[in-house]
């Protein structure tokens, strides 16, 4: 248990500030009280039986061409990093970690007795990690709401969100969820949650079975339009529905942030969906959840349509100088302190597609990481993120598939927007995102930026045993561009064309098999 700081700090409520805005609310907590989440280091909880719980597995042995980046690389140096083994082996331990890598014909006599997965034709790679997708968007994939991102959130998504007050609805949306991930290769994810904490259970659940990894948290909205109206909360109900979160669901696997599959975060919609009383309390609650290993993420400049866009409306309700301000505890007017921050190692903003200098240069500084999201920059005309501005500035880049406004589940597609909305910025500004930095924003940026780099990411031994198997052969215009594409007779440059046409040609039928910790994950 904590010392009972955060009950006694957030258990009065915050009295409303002057700039405060009228708000609609929904009372949806059973209890006015806010608990305290409990310490999650030490003996892990009963979480069920399922496919995701137990112990790790047997040794096996899993053949085919590994690709990987190996080591902590930044974008840029990815290509030096690129691991290249044909017909390759990748040795599991019974722990569900990788003991060996390289060719299979050098496979250490430890695993002669270990049974053998795959042949030469398939590929090894990392699982995919999604920096950024909505699950109570499942169904709202391409959904047209005759406008960009604010009016789009009150024609599709608010209507969509409350279904799943349902919980019939919640519970099937919520396999469905998990089987895309499952589909996709998607290993890890930070998952933009529900507002109703039924629906995120389900969630907890079908990812505990599947045995994916997950970071969630329910989406805070204290404030909003019409539409909004039933995924609205109050202040005081919104931090007592995250702390009950926090408490049943971060590190219920394990009791361990470190080595947990399952972790929470606290997950305010963006800045106009709550009040500068929402953001003290949510201050509050981070300045002690932080330190359990809960994340933080939200939505960060992403429209920026003149007067009436996303941006321009939360400087004006806010009166703050920079749209980032208002997650840094300096949120009252002026961009004057009214709580505290919550930026960190272990907070991830989704879009930043028109940050200014300093709020990048302040990203850095903390740590926190953009989870980048291409494709849905494109279907809601919000402009694209300009990359060599934002790598510039040292801010760690994730790549996110944003379902529902993006319309791919699968990262590798997500992966072939960034090549081209990249090499498509005019001027001196475009650039060619090489085979190897698309690899590595799919999966080592994402473990990087969930804060969980030395688990998984890449293929390095000693790390968790997080990948997938492509089978080429089952999806035929992979397996005839991989067959009959042009190869350079330069041992390296062949490497990239292999390593882009299976990034830029995948689809999920090729993808055979999917490894957490070792152990193949089903959504069945």
């Amino acid at each position: 248990m904590h010392d009972g700081r955060l009950r006694r700090n957030a258990s009065s409520r915050v009295p409303p500030l002057p700039s405060e805005r009228t708000r609609m609310v929904d009372h949806r907590a059973p209890s006015t009280s806010r608990p305290t989440p409990r310490t999650v280091t030490g003996a892990a909880r009963d979480t069920g039986s399922g496919s995701g719980s137990g112990s790790i597995g047997r040794r096996a042995v899993h053949r085919g061409h590994v690709l990987h980046i190996s080591g902590a690389p930044r974008v840029e140096d990815a290509r030096q990093h690129l691991v290249s083994v044909p017909d390759g082996a990748l040795a599991v331990d019974a722990a569900g970690r990788i003991a060996w890598v390289g060719p299979f014909r050098d496979l250490p006599a430890v695993f002669a007795d270990a049974p053998v997965h795959g042949d030469a034709s398939d590929f090894l790679i990392p699982g995919f990690v999604d920096a950024h997708v909505h699950f109570p968007q499942t169904y709202t994939t391409s959904a047209h709401g005759g406008g960009q991102l604010l009016e789009w959130l009150d024609s599709c998504v608010f209507p969509s969100e409350a279904r799943l007050e349902d919980e019939g609805f919640a519970r099937m949306i919520a396999r469905d969820f998990t089987r895309r991930r499952v589909m996709a290769g998607t290993t890890s994810a930070l998952v933009f949650g529900s507002a109703f904490p039924h629906a995120q259970d389900a969630l907890f659940e079908a990812s505990r079975d599947a045995g994916l990894r997950l970071v969630s948290g329910r989406g805070i909205q204290t404030v909003g339009s019409g539409p909004a109206t039933p995924l609205l909360t109050s202040e005081e109900d919104a931090i007592s529905l995250s702390c009950a979160e926090i408490d049943r669901w971060h590190a219920a696997d394990t009791g361990d942030a470190t080595t947990a599959l399952l972790q929470v975060a606290i997950v305010p919609r963006f800045s106009l969906s709550v009040t500068p009383t929402t953001f003290r309390g949510l201050g509050e609650l981070y300045d002690v959840a932080r330190g359990e290993g809960v994340y933080f993420h939200s939505h960060l400049n992403e429209n920026d349509r003149p007067g009436t866009g996303e941006i321009a409306a939360v400087r004006q309700v806010y009166g703050t100088e920079t749209y980032l301000d208002t997650y840094d505890g300096r949120f009252l007017p002026g961009s004057e302190r009214g709580g505290s921050s919550l930026l960190g190692r272990r907070s991830i903003l989704a879009h930043a597609v028109h940050c200014q200098d300093s709020e990048l240069a302040r990203l850095r500084e903390t740590g926190s990481s953009i989870a980048h999201c291409p494709t849905s920059q494109q279907f809601l005309g919000s402009g694209t993120m300009p990359w060599r501005r934002t790598r510039a500035s040292g801010v760690n880049v994730a790549i996110g598939s944003d379902v529902g406004a993006g319309d791919e589940w699968l990262v590798s597609r997500v992966l072939n927007d960034a090549f081209k909305v990249h090499l498509s910025e005019p001027g001196d500004a475009g650039v060619e995102l090489d085979a190897a930095e698309l690899l590595f924003l799919g999966t080592l940026a994402g473990a990087r930026a969930l804060d969980m780099e030395e688990r998984y990411g890449n293929l390095d031994v000693g790390k968790d045993a997080d990948f997938l198997t492509i089978t080429p052969d089952r999806w035929e215009p992979l397996a005839l561009t991989l067959a009959h594409g042009i190869r350079s007779d330069d041992a390296a440059r062949a490497t990239d064309q292999i390593l882009f046409t299976l990034l830029m040609g995948l689809r999920e039928p090729a993808i055979t098999s999917v490894h957490v910790q070792g152990r193949r994950v089903s959504a069945d």
